[in-house]
């Protein structure tokens, strides 16, 4: 089960003596080698921070053999999946989201439901075997996908018939500015616009390769009506540690609309995630304190 401190604790320096930091094992991935190198990079930090960190990789058939918590980790979204999974099944206890809630955020196809049902702004969304309903252009993802893998813009049928299954969903193209917001345990970051051409994916290259300039938002009506939703999505979701959120205003019409509620971010020092609460005044020292301790100031 997820860490949390006792209620009533307060925390004031390193909460561990001992904190082993879980990353996934080497494999022919992209997003295995993205991982792995921010575990070893918040492994670092938080070396530098006064606690005592060791590294060890996570594998699913070990869980029940790990004695050297609490347990920090630091995975991929399919690899985090997995991982809470196991860990609820075995009763040990980590840092990181509950398998309920990745189950609700992972699963893009029932996130929108939820979203939906709940009052939120979200783009039109079926089964990619259903998009028929979406007028092209629409975009096509991969249901339980990760970090824009897989993501295209299909402009005219047909698109492959291998993606016209459960595994996808099709979605409406909105065109606008994009914008991505950190919570954590309550506390909402300052919302980040994006600057990516108008219509163009926030693709894996844009993610990691040849990434966009990104700035706080400077317009404060718009910046807490972003605030505002965010913190409504982490509540829908009920988001129980971090979480980064991504919206998109359509230029047209003025909606926002919800994109992603990621619960297993990046959380390194140089990421969207922590830069988002930064920019809202919560420095990195006190972001280590809130995502070890699981209290809620």
């Amino acid at each position: 089960m997820p860490w949390r401190a006792p209620r009533g604790w307060v925390i004031l320096g390193p909460l561990f003596l001992n904190l082993t930091v879980l990353r996934e094992s080497w494999r022919l991935h992209p997003l295995a080698w993205i991982h792995r190198s921010e575990a070893r990079f918040i492994a670092e930090e938080l070396r530098r921070a006064g606690y005592a960190v060791r590294l060890r990789q996570f594998r699913e058939d070990s869980v029940s053999k790990l004695r050297s918590g609490p347990f920090l980790l630091r995975v991929s979204d399919p690899v985090m999946f997995a991982a809470v999974k196991a860990f609820a099944c075995t009763g040990t206890q980590y840092i990181g989201p509950s398998a309920a809630v990745m189950e609700r955020c992972y699963d893009k196809y029932r996130a929108y439901c939820i979203a939906s049902a709940n009052g939120l702004d979200c783009p039109r969304t079926t089964m990619a075997s259903d998009a028929a309903a979406i007028p092209f252009p629409l975009v096509l993802k991969p249901r339980r996908g990760s970090d824009s893998i897989g993501v295209r813009i299909h402009r005219q049928n047909p698109f492959p018939i291998s993606t016209r299954t459960e595994d996808y969903i099709a979605q409406e193209h909105v065109r606008g500015a994009e914008f991505t917001i950190a919570v954590l345990h309550g506390r909402v970051g300052m919302p980040l616009r994006i600057f990516l051409p108008e219509g163009t994916l926030y693709s894996f290259s844009r993610k990691y390769l040849l990434r966009p300039a990104r700035a706080a938002v400077r317009d404060g009506a718009l910046a807490e009506r972003i605030c505002r939703t965010a913190l409504k999505i982490a509540k829908v979701f009920g988001v129980d540690w971090a979480a980064r959120i991504d919206l998109i205003q359509e230029t047209i019409t003025g909606r926002l609309c919800f994109i992603e509620c990621d619960v297993a971010p990046l959380l390194g020092a140089q990421s969207a995630f922590a830069a988002s609460l930064e920019a809202a005044g919560i420095g990195r020292t006190e972001q280590l304190r809130l995502l070890l301790s699981g209290a809620t100031p």
